[in-house]
This record gives structure tokens, C-alpha cells and sequence, in this order.
């Protein structure tokens, strides 16, 4: 399948050149030329619907027996949806060897460029910037591939503890660079970085959600969870049943622009909330049809403290800027970091569950959303997109208790941090890269 630009249409590309160099020429995101339809079956299992949803954008660069084994070695763990109460379930999408719903995208990524940069064997350098989860997740999966070295841009003091230990102590082919600024400032210094010809030596292939192969894998939970909706709540109607409603907390927006594509390809889903905190430069656009990009403000959902979210052209792209459309897909809603407190502590008391903070935003906007459209019959979903041992600090903070930290997660807190401080400074960065 060929990719186009979301700059210029008419620029194509292979998916070989979108994934190796995440954006096009003139700094336009790329997206398939066409949504391709697949045939809906509740009766198959994870791995399948990944297949089915992957083969239309694969075939052509990889044989059907390489992209079922790429898909296998991405699902080494499952996605489960738990019901919390009646209406409400939550999928869980922290299951993964760092805890975040990156896993999925940052594994099969890294399997991805390492097919392609096998075949002309050169050296890359990959770059990314991370709110939170996002480095650690790439880190990850491109620790110790051969021939790829790996650059991870953050934002100083403004990832959790445990975030930052999984950031900047991995060691290998992984180099962390801890940025005096805001998320805002490591993305747009990436993206420069990609439109410098000075570095084009460098072979840069960015991991964020700027490149088409982080989109792909994150349709595959989308699928699934509905799958696994069916017989989840016997209290609902079944006749006449509306489709599942799925509240996803946005930051970026590359989880929800994987959504739709999934929504846009079969996966009966109804509707989506676009769940941000008091960064809302989304829910604003989808109320006054201004998008208002800004400098983002720091909350206790870290991960989704982005004021200008690259994601937001695809979404553009994919209804043909024409908000009336979109609005019929997307829902947005803004959450305060109190909101978000207070319902970590209710959903806590009636069900024992810790939401991390970023559920808690999709949680807090989807009940608001049930109760104002008297959506009683419809199954909804909130996405859990971290564990909540990665936040114990606020979940200690707002609930008392320290949350269990995982194995996986805690053997990060006894290694030494090793990061390279830098300004929020092009040139200090460019600098640096090329020394």
C-alpha cells in the first residue's frame, strides 16, 4: 500500500520509506491511501483480528507468515477487558514488559525497522520524544538490536520516578537526554531534526506516534476489546443494543487516530471521547472549530501534558478537515486533575480497583457522557493505559495506600540514572547528536 502526506496528498511513499523516515519531505505525517474494509467476527482470537487488520498495510513488504510472526512476538501478553460496573468496563492495556499501552506499538515497530534497515544495512539512529511512557516502551523494544541506536528526549522533572528509572537505565544502545522544558519542547525538537539536511547521515527513523508503524499495532486492542464485550454485561438490553462507546485518554492523539482507523475499517465501535486533562486544545477545537495549539501545562496525568498534539493532522486527514464529520465519531471532553482524584477515590470505593490517572480521565469523562446522552444500553470502555504503580505518588497522595509494583517494574528503582542533561535549544541538541 502507498502512504501520503498529510501536507500534500499528492506526495506518496512506500512503507518502507514511511516507516524508516517517519515524516514526509515537506513535514507531513503519513497515512494509507485508502482504509481498506475487513469482515467483523467476534468468534476469532487476538492474534487473528491483529492479522486481519495488519495485512492490508503489510502485504506487499512482508509475506503473511512474517507478519503473523511479528504479530506473535508483539502479543506475548494479553489485553483483558474487566467489567467495573454495570455499563462500564475497563481494558487493560498495561500488561506488557513496561507497563503501558506503548508496548504494543514500540514492539512491533522495533521488529518492523529491523526488517527494513536489514535489507540496506545502514546504521540508524532512532529518535523519541516521550511524555512519560513512551521512551521506556521504545527502549525497550529496540534494546541491544543491532545496528540501531536509540535517542530518548524528556522532559525535565515532568515524568514520574518510576518513568524516568525505566527512561534512563537501560543502558545498551539507549541514551537518554533529559531536557530543560516541557514535552512540547522535545517533540519540536525531534521534528527539526527530521527536516535537517545536516543530519541526514544519521539515518533518523523516529518511534513517536508520528510514524505510521507505531498506528498499525494499535488498532489490534481496539478489535479485540469489543470481541471480548460481548457477554460482559448481562444486565443490558440485547435487543436493539447501541454500538460500544470508547473513552480514550489523549494526549498526542495517536491512540484515538488508531481507533477510528479501526472504527473506519469495521470494528463496530459507536462512539469515542477524546478524554484530555487541562490540556484541551482538542475538546476546544471540537467545540468552536478553531484548533488553538499552546504551551502545555504540567498536571498529574503526565502522560498527556502535550499542548500541541502531532496525531491531530491525521485526524484532520482521515474526515477531511470538516469538523461537523468528525464530531460524529468524537466526543471531546476536558477533566481537571481534582476530577481526576476524585474519581480514582470513588471507583476505589465501590470496586476496589486503582485506576491510574490517565483512566481516571476517561473514566471521569465517559460517566459524564453516559448520564447526559442516556446511553443505557450501549456496553462503554474506558482504556487503561498504565499500571498504577507508575504513579504512586499520586495514587498515595489521593488514595493513602501505596499501589503494588510489579516485578517487571520494580527491578528499574535499583539501577543508577545515567541521562545528558540539555537546554530546550536546537542547536544544543543538534550539537550533541552529531558529536
Amino acid at each position: 500500500m502507498q502512504f501520503y502526506s498529510t501536507n500534500n496528498p499528492s506526495h506518496h511513499a512506500t512503507l518502507r520509506d514511511a516507516v524508516l523516515n517517519s515524516l514526509a519531505p515537506d513535514g507531513g505525517l503519513y497515512m494509507p491511501c485508502e482504509i481498506p474494509q475487513i469482515e467483523w467476527d467476534t468468534t476469532v482470537d487476538f492474534h487473528e483480528h491483529a492479522f486481519r487488520l495488519a495485512r492490508p498495510y503489510l502485504m506487499g513488504d512482508l509475506t503473511n507468515n512474517e507478519i503473523r510472526q511479528m504479530i506473535a512476538n508483539t502479543l506475548t501478553f494479553d489485553a483483558p477487558v474487566r467489567p467495573l460496573t454495570d455499563q462500564i468496563s475497563v481494558l487493560e492495556l498495561f500488561h506488557g514488559p513496561t507497563c503501558a499501552f506503548k508496548d504494543f506499538g514500540a514492539r512491533f515497530m522495533a521488529q518492523l525497522v529491523s526488517h527494513f534497515a536489514a535489507q540496506d544495512g545502514k546504521k540508524r539512529t532512532i529518535l523519541v520524544a516521550t511524555s512519560g511512557d513512551t521512551g521506556s516502551a521504545v527502549a525497550a523494544g529496540f534494546l541491544n538490536v543491532p545496528g540501531i541506536r536509540v535517542v530518548i528526549l524528556y522532559p525535565s522533572g515532568k515524568v514520574s520516578d518510576i518513568q524516568e528509572r525505566q527512561l534512563t537505565t537501560m543502558g545498551g544502545n539507549i541514551t537518554a537526554l533529559e531536557i530543560d522544558g516541557v514535552f512540547d519542547d522535545c517533540q519540536r525538537l525531534v521534528k527539526q531534526a527530521f527536516i535537517d539536511p545536516d543530519l541526514a547521515h544519521l539515518n533518523l527513523t523516529s518511534a513517536n506516534s508520528i510514524n505510521i508503524a507505531r498506528l498499525i499495532p494499535q488498532m489490534f486492542y481496539y478489535a479485540w476489546a469489543v470481541a471480548q464485550t460481548k457477554n460482559l454485561h448481562p444486565k443490558l438490553p440485547t435487543t436493539n443494543p447501541q454500538l460500544p462507546i470508547i473513552s480514550v485518554p489523549s494526549g498526542n492523539f495517536g491512540n484515538l487516530t488508531a481507533g477510528l482507523m479501526a472504527k473506519r475499517m469495521g470494528v463496530p465501535i459507536g462512539k469515542f471521547i477524546a478524554a484530555t486533562n487541562a490540556n484541551d486544545v482538542v475538546p476546544e477545537y471540537l467545540e468552536t472549530a478553531i484548533f488553538r495549539p499552546r504551551p502545555s501545562i504540567q498536571t498529574i496525568s503526565n502522560a498527556m501534558d502535550v499542548g500541541n498534539p502531532s496525531n491531530f493532522a491525521r485526524i484532520l486527514a482521515l474526515y477531511d478537515n470538516d469538523v461537523d464529520r468528525i464530531q460524529q465519531d468524537v466526543i471531546g471532553y476536558r477533566v481537571t486533575d481534582e476530577e481526576t482524584r476524585q474519581t480514582i477515590r470513588a471507583v476505589f470505593s465501590t470496586t476496589s480497583y486503582i485506576l491510574d490517572p490517565h483512566a481516571a480521565v476517561a473514566y471521569t469523562a465517559l460517566s459524564s457522557v453516559i448520564a447526559s446522552e442516556a446511553r443505557q444500553s450501549s456496553a462503554s470502555l474506558i482504556l487503561a493505559t498504565a499500571h498504577p504503580a507508575k504513579f504512586p505518588d499520586v495514587i498515595l497522595d489521593t488514595l493513602g495506600i501505596e499501589p503494588e509494583i510489579p516485578p517487571r517494574l520494580a527491578t528499574y528503582l535499583d539501577r543508577p540514572k545515567q541521562s545528558v542533561r540539555l537546554p530546550a535549544s536546537y542547536d544544543a541538541f543538534k550539537q550533541w547528536i552529531i558529536s
